[in-house]
């Protein structure tokens, strides 16, 4: 009986497609966690993330923090215990519904927030002004198209 190794069947139509894809995403992330380590405030990538998602809210809960910055649950905790020991964020249970916990910048986080998120933008801006306008609208909607392939299940 014949063996057939993966190696030994054709590659699939969108495998070069989602090579690109990952290399794209690795990259960004790569890029990402340099220019964070460079700036200095002592954040990881996912701890950032956290950061510049609460920045200009008053708080929001666990599950709009994952949503907005698609870090799992799981992981959003320890994310949220080591910033809460940096003093960057404190908790609280919702007022309306004690099922719900609010997370929100403390001062001291909402200073690194209003430091920090300017800069971070104003690197991410140089990597993607080198994309014409075109480029980026094509860009945007070919991601945004891919992105509901997978969404509709």
């Amino acid at each position: 009986m014949p063996s057939f190794a993966a190696s030994q069947q054709p590659a699939p139509r969108f495998q070069p497609l989602m090579q690109a894809l990952a290399r794209a995403a690795q990259s960004v992330a790569l890029y990402d966690a340099a220019a964070h380590r460079a700036a200095g405030h002592g954040l990881t990538p996912s701890q950032a993330d956290v950061i510049f998602t609460l920045g200009g809210t008053d708080g929001l809960t666990c599950s709009d923090l994952t949503n907005e910055t698609l870090i799992t649950k799981g992981t959003l905790t320890g994310v949220i215990d080591r910033l809460r020991a940096k003093g960057l964020v404190e908790r609280w249970e919702d007022a309306n519904d004690g099922r719900r916990t609010i997370i929100a910048l403390t001062p001291k986080g909402d200073r690194l927030f209003k430091s920090a998120f300017p800069a971070h933008v104003t690197q991410l801006e140089a990597r993607f002004s080198r994309l014409s306008e075109r480029d980026h609208k094509r860009a945007t909607a070919l991601l945004e198209e891919l992105s509901s392939l997978f969404d509709r299940g």
